[in-house]
């Protein structure tokens, strides 16, 4: 989803920095967290130093900190936007220290080296030349301040006038390849069902690549207009069926998803869900927590203390829809604040000021507010087209039984005959064969996307749209 996952229905760090305050801080460090790579670049100006961190496997951009506070051998580094706080010790020439983002905190230690490069193996990235045509596509958002929107829309050359489909992507700013962890699902995907007799259309997110906009204060409803005016450009062609456009959203995209096809039911002829979310926001966002959690073998009694914080909090989000986001942050302040005066000896540290200061001001922002609050049953409810539903069972960010369990009974309220729902096992949230789920997975495994639920994807859509 937009920011669950990877908050999203997926929370996951994309990029940081840090800045110190002793010349054995100067240059290029090198660290990890939860088998994820960082990179971190510093620098020395008068005194005044500043750097910047980089996640090699999800892009190659740099991000800087917003604030970098040293104390003597003692660093503090922000990151607001992301919910990252890092604090280190200079010992022996490595940086000692705890890096936390959002509820989820592990230790970070910093080696005095650049990282070096390489080149993961990806054998399902599809190469050039495709056996179908690939056309760079341009389309405009009306109610989004007519925005452009880029994309590709790949379409087979030996089917006339062929279904196609939209892909929606996840939580965050994403390309048209849903790229990250080096992997391009999003490409593979695409790749599979054109090759199959079914066309693609597949775009940068606003604000991202090619795309015009900003993410800054949309929320799913604002992202699923930018889908129905994808819709809009699909029907202006003559070289697809017009009748047989449908969406195909991975976690929060299949939340989206249904938000268009309710305003747009005459315009969408399927819908696949790949870990699209079943229930309220705030219950999978709190199951995602406790899952991640988990897997990162969190001690019971932080896991019990900080679950117990984020549904107080939550439940006063959901209770605070006249509020300003400004007036809630305050709120939400004072609550974390008085409960970190409780929390396990273990957590005191994390609970800073500036730590509270962050995560109140993303709980408090447009896109969780709507995101906590939103039952995706409304829409699934109006859902009557045929629905194809899979959901992994090593999925962390969007559980697969409760969630499939929730879409079930709203598909059963609305009378859809024609709806499949699989639970696929083995699977994590990107379609990976994966062996406990984890986010740490996700970069290591050299698969992109199962290839028997590829295999699933494309004839379920070929039995209805041959």
């Amino acid at each position: 989803m937009k920011k669950i996952l990877n908050s999203t229905i997926y929370i996951i760090v994309l990029f940081c920095s840090i800045g110190l305050c002793s010349q054995e801080f100067e240059g290029s460090w090198t660290g990890g967290i939860q088998g994820m790579p960082l990179v971190f670049e510093i620098s020395n100006t008068e005194g005044n130093y500043t750097a910047k961190m980089q996640s090699p496997s999800q892009s190659k951009s740099f991000l800087p900190m917003d604030t970098a506070t040293v104390e003597g051998n003692k660093i503090t580094l922000v990151l607001h936007a992301y919910k990252i706080k890092y604090e280190g010790e200079f010992i022996d020439g490595k940086i000692m220290g705890t890096f936390s983002q959002g509820v989820g905190s592990a230790e970070m230690n910093l080696e005095k080296k650049a990282r070096e490069e390489l080149t993961p193996n990806r054998p399902q990235e599809p190469k050039a030349p495709f056996p179908y045509q690939v056309e760079e596509v341009f389309f405009t958002n009306p109610k989004a301040n007519n925005i452009q929107l880029a994309g590709t829309l790949t379409i087979p050359r030996d089917v006339k006038r062929p279904p196609v489909v939209i892909l929606i992507s996840g939580s965050g700013p994403q390309d048209r390849n849903e790229e990250l962890f080096d992997h391009k699902p999003f490409l593979v995907l695409a790749d599979y069902l054109t090759k199959n007799g079914v066309a693609v259309l597949r775009y940068d997110d606003r604000g991202v690549a090619a795309s015009e906009g900003t993410q800054k204060g949309a929320t799913s409803a604002d992202f699923a207009t930018d889908v129905a005016a994808a819709i809009a450009y699909l029907k202006t062609r003559k070289d697809i069926n017009k009748k047989q456009i449908g969406l195909i959203g991975h976690s929060e995209g299949g939340l989206i998803a249904p938000i268009v096809i309710a305003n747009n039911q005459k315009d969408v002829a399927f819908f696949v869900s790949l870990a699209g979310p079943g229930l309220r926001g705030d219950q999978v966002l709190l199951s995602q927590m406790r899952k991640g959690a988990e897997l990162s073998g969190a001690p019971e009694n932080e896991l019990d203390f900080e679950m117990n914080l984020m549904d107080q909090l939550f439940k006063k989000i959901i209770a605070s829809t006249d509020s300003s986001n400004e007036a809630l942050q305050k709120e939400l302040q004072i609550m974390m604040t008085a409960a970190a005066t409780k929390a396990p000896a273990a957590l005191q540290p994390k609970y800073s000021p500036s730590f509270i200061t962050a995560m109140t001001k993303e709980f408090s922002n447009n896109w969780m507010r709507f995101f906590l609050t939103y039952d995706p049953a409304i829409n699934l409810q109006k859902v009557t087209c045929p629905v194809l539903a899979i959901n992994g069972s090593l999925d962390y960010q969007v559980l697969s039984d409760s969630n499939l369990s929730g879409m079930e009974s709203a598909f059963l309220k609305v009378k859809n005959e024609d709806v499949t729902l699989k639970n696929l096992p083995g699977l994590n949230h990107l379609f990976q064969n994966a062996k406990t789920g984890s986010g740490e997975e996700y970069g290591q495994i050299e698969e992109t996307f199962d290839p028997v639920t590829l295999q699933l994807i494309g004839s379920w859509i070929k039995d209805r749209f041959n």
